[in-house]
């Protein structure tokens, strides 16, 4: 039985990167944030992998996913940092999601969850931002680092916004989805998160 639901486990992580994966293509930017942000709802499969089969499934939807993105969309400084923006940002939302919905297992909780996850987020990449991937994305383009008050205004007005509008996009998505496949969610579960 246990090697049954491993199998299974699997088999449903596989799809969920694969339509993840399918979902990141579709991506669309929203004005008026900085055309390089983009919106996707590529995190959907992985958050339902969270709270359904534990954060380690989440983490590696995620993780395939930007692979498979990086193998077939490539990336134009050769170095994957897009990707790894696309990563972090979305394990500081699912991670926050999965860990409030474990506890409280309500719709409360996944809105809750959704809510911290999306702050979380939004906080995080304006720091990983600032730190990390703007300065290597403008490095390996060659292009002269941003610096200084347009560093600022670019995460304030930009990056902090833009990630707090994603976050409530797939917030409405989520608890839209939660209600339809409740039982499903909760099926799933029981196969998974029993001990």
């Amino acid at each position: 039985m246990k090697k049954n639901v491993k199998l299974q486990s699997f088999i449903t992580i596989g799809m969920l990167s694969s339509i993840s994966f399918l979902l990141m293509l579709f991506n669309f930017p929203i004005p008026p944030f900085p055309a390089f942000l983009e919106v996707d709802f590529s995190d959907m499969p992985a958050l339902l992998a969270a709270i359904t089969m534990g954060p380690i499934a989440g983490i590696l939807v995620e993780l395939f996913k930007n692979i498979l993105d990086w193998l077939f969309s490539g990336t134009p400084t050769g170095v994957p940092v897009g990707h790894m923006a696309n990563f972090a940002t979305g394990l500081l939302f699912i991670l926050p999601v999965s860990y409030i919905f474990n506890r409280f297992k309500t719709i409360v909780g996944l809105v809750g969850g959704l809510v911290t996850g999306t702050v979380v987020m939004a906080v995080g990449m304006s720091l990983l931002n600032y730190a990390v991937f703007l300065p290597m994305y403008t490095y390996f383009l060659g292009m002269e680092p941003v610096v200084g008050d347009s560093l600022y205004t670019m995460i304030v007005a930009g990056i902090l916004p833009f990630n707090l509008v994603k976050g409530v996009l797939l917030t409405a998505i989520m608890v839209l989805l939660f209600t339809t496949m409740r039982k499903w969610i909760d099926n799933q579960r029981a196969m998974y998160l029993t001990k």
